[in-house]
């Protein structure tokens, strides 16, 4: 038999349960959280609050940007002595300027965090194309960052993904759930 000290001395705080059974704990629930691919879909809306009003502005700057940098190779690609005339590497620069513009485009006109994600990507993979081109060669060329807007490319490119990852990070922030001031979250009152 074992011992009861008997009821405890006062008052105790009431705990809410979580849940009944502690080895089947349930999902921790906050109210305008999403969790998983609904992440991707948010995007600034049109607020007129500060966070939201940045969020549109990195957007439109980082599609800009996207834009700016198709428009610098396909300039390099179109020029007489252009890159059109390099097998492989050519059809490539156009299909870079193409895509750019696109994306730019689009990334302006979603403005939600999977098409910032998607731009990321692009001028990530257009700098390590670069990089690599540079270092060891690709596909038969070696570039070198002493051609014609090797440097503007390149810096325009991580000024776009950083300006987009600001894009995302406004969105993530600016959809996180606000407590009302004066108001007891849920479970808490006493």
């Amino acid at each position: 038999m074992g011992f009861n000290p008997g009821p405890a001395p006062g008052r105790m705080p009431a705990v809410p349960a979580v849940t009944p059974d502690i080895r089947y704990p349930q999902r921790l629930r906050m109210e305008g959280v999403q969790i998983g691919w609904g992440t991707l879909w948010r995007g600034p809306g049109r607020s007129r609050r500060a966070l939201d009003l940045a969020a549109t502005t990195s957007f439109a700057a980082g599609g800009i940007l996207l834009v700016c940098s198709a428009y610098v190779h396909f300039h390099l690609w179109s020029g007489t002595d252009g890159y059109r005339s390099i097998p492989t590497i050519g059809p490539l620069f156009l299909l870079q300027s193409i895509t750019g513009l696109v994306l730019g485009l689009g990334v302006i006109a979603v403005r939600r965090v999977w098409a910032a994600l998607i731009g990321i990507g692009f001028v990530v993979a257009t700098v390590a194309g670069f990089l690599v081109s540079v270092t060891h060669g690709l596909l038969g060329f070696k570039d070198s960052w002493m051609a014609p807007f090797a440097k503007e490319a390149f810096t325009i490119e991580i000024v776009a993904a950083t300006v987009l990852v600001i894009a995302v990070a406004l969105c993530l922030i600016g959809s996180a759930p606000r407590v009302r001031t004066g108001s007891t979250p849920a479970g808490t009152a006493t």
